[in-house]
C-alpha cells in the first residue's frame, strides 16, 4: 500500500506543478478560444490542463517501470507502451480541438485509433465476462467489444465536462472507489499483471485529478479541457477491462469467494459500470435526444444532465457537489456489497443495499429540491407576462 500512496502523492505534486506552470504559459501566449453559447463561465479561460495531468501520469508510470514492487507489470512492456501511446494520442488529438475545434469525425476517429492501440497493441482486451463462464468466441469479437467500450466511456467522460471540478472531482471519487476494489479483489484471488496495471492507473487518475483540482475548482483558472477528460475516459475503461474482461470466472466461484451467486456473478461488472454512471447516464441521454432531433450524436447543446440542474435553480458549485454525492452514493454501494460476499466478512451484501437505498433517496431529495433562495431569485427574475 505504501507504494500507491508514493504513487498517488508523486502524481500529485507533479500535475499540480505543470497545471500551474500551463496556466501560466496559456495566459502568456493567449492559448485560450472564446467563449460559447453552451459554456457556463463568462472568462475566456485556458483548456490545455490535459496536458499538465497526461505528463504527470506518464511520469508517474515512468518512475514505477524503476519500481520493484510494480516490475511485474513492465516485464513485459508492450501494454504499457501501447497505453502511453494512445494516450499521447488523444491528448493531442484533444489539444488541438482545445484550441480549434475540430470536427468531431476526426475526434472520434482518433479516439477508436486510440482504443485500437489498446486493444490489438497492447493486447489488452476483453476475453471473458464473469456471467456464468461466459467467454468472447472470437478474437474481432473481443477486440471490437474492447475498442467499442474504451470510445464510450471517453465520451462519456468528456461529455459531463461542463462545470468548474465536476469532472476532476467526480473521477477522483470514482477512481478512489475503484482502486479499494481492485486492491481488495488482488488479494482475494491472487496477483497478476492485469490486475496491478488497473490499480496503478486507478492510484495515478487519482494523484493527476486531486493535483489539477485546485486550479479547477469553482471559479477554474484553468480546464482540462477534451484532452483531459478523454484521457481520464481512456484510462478508466483501460483499468476497468484490464480486470472485468481478464478476469477467470472460475476465480468467482461463490463458494471460493462470496456468498451468493447473484452478487459473486455481477459485481465485477457491476462496480466498474457503477463507478461511471452519471457519466453513461449524460451520454446515453445525450445521444438519444440529438438522433431524436436529427443531430450528430456529437453535436454539442446544453441539456446535459448538469446544464438541467443549473436551469432547476442550482448553483454552479452545488450542482458540482450533487454529482459529486450520486457517484460516491452507488460506488460505495455496490463496494459494499462486494464486500459483504466475501467470506470474512459478517453482514454479507446488505448492507450496500441498505446503504444505496438510503443515498439514493437522499440525493434524489437534494437534486429536485433546489435551495430556496435560488429558486426565489430565479422566479423574480422571470418576465412578469410569463
Amino acid at each position: 500500500m505504501r507504494q500507491y500512496v508514493f504513487t498517488l502523492i508523486l502524481t500529485a505534486a507533479v500535475t499540480l506543478a505543470l497545471s500551474w506552470g500551463v496556466w501560466r504559459l496559456s495566459l502568456r501566449f493567449k492559448l485560450y478560444p472564446g467563449i460559447r453559447e453552451r459554456d457556463v463561465h463568462t472568462t475566456p479561460t485556458p483548456r490545455l490542463g490535459g496536458i499538465a495531468m497526461f505528463l504527470g501520469i506518464v511520469f508517474a508510470l515512468i518512475v514505477s517501470s524503476a519500481n520493484p514492487f510494480f516490475e511485474l507489470i513492465w516485464v513485459d512492456p508492450a501494454l504499457m507502451w501501447s497505453l502511453l501511446g494512445a494516450s499521447a494520442l488523444i491528448v493531442l488529438v484533444g489539444v488541438a480541438d482545445d484550441l480549434w475545434d475540430l470536427d468531431w469525425m476526426i475526434k472520434l476517429a482518433a479516439q477508436f485509433l486510440s482504443a485500437g492501440i489498446i486493444a490489438i497493441g497492447g493486447g489488452l482486451q476483453v476475453y471473458a465476462l464473469p456471467l456464468g463462464d461466459l467467454t468472447v468466441w472470437s478474437s474481432w469479437v473481443s477486440i471490437a467489444l474492447t475498442m467499442f467500450s474504451i470510445v464510450i466511456v471517453m465520451n462519456a467522460v468528456n461529455f459531463i465536462d461542463g462545470l468548474d471540478g465536476l469532472v476532476a472531482g467526480t473521477c477522483l471519487i470514482a477512481n478512489g472507489i475503484f482502486f479499494v476494489y481492485s486492491y481488495v479483489l488482488v488479494r482475494d484471488t491472487g496477483a497478476s499483471t492485469y490486475f496491478n496495471l488497473a490499480t496503478l492507473i486507478a492510484v495515478t487518475l487519482i494523484g493527476a485529478c486531486a493535483g489539477f483540482l485546485p486550479m479547477n475548482w469553482n471559479g477554474a483558472k484553468l480546464f482540462m479541457g477534451d484532452a483531459g477528460a478523454l484521457l481520464l475516459g481512456l484510462l478508466m475503461a483501460t483499468s476497468a477491462i484490464a480486470i472485468t474482461g481478464t478476469l477467470d470466472p472460475a476465480l468467482l466461484d461463490p463458494e471460493t469467494i462470496g456468498r451468493s451467486q447473484l452478487v459473486g456473478a455481477f459485481l465485477p461488472i457491476l462496480l466498474p459500470l457503477a463507478v461511471v454512471l452519471l457519466p453513461l447516464l449524460d451520454f446515453g441521454l445525450a445521444v438519444v435526444r440529438r438522433l431524436a432531433a436529427g443531430k450528430s450524436p456529437f453535436s454539442a447543446d446544453r441539456k446535459h444532465l448538469h446544464h438541467r440542474m443549473l436551469d432547476m435553480g442550482h448553483s454552479d458549485r452545488g450542482a458540482v457537489l450533487i454529482f459529486y454525492a450520486w457517484t460516491s452514493i452507488v460506488g460505495l454501494a455496490v463496494l459494499l456489497m462486494y464486500l459483504g460476499a466475501r467470506e470474512d466478512w459478517p453482514g454479507e451484501y446488505r448492507l450496500g443495499i441498505v446503504f444505496g437505498v438510503v443515498g439514493v433517496l437522499a440525493c434524489l431529495v437534494v437534486t429536485l429540491v433546489p435551495s430556496r433562495p435560488r429558486r426565489r431569485a430565479a422566479s423574480e427574475a422571470l418576465p412578469e407576462n410569463t
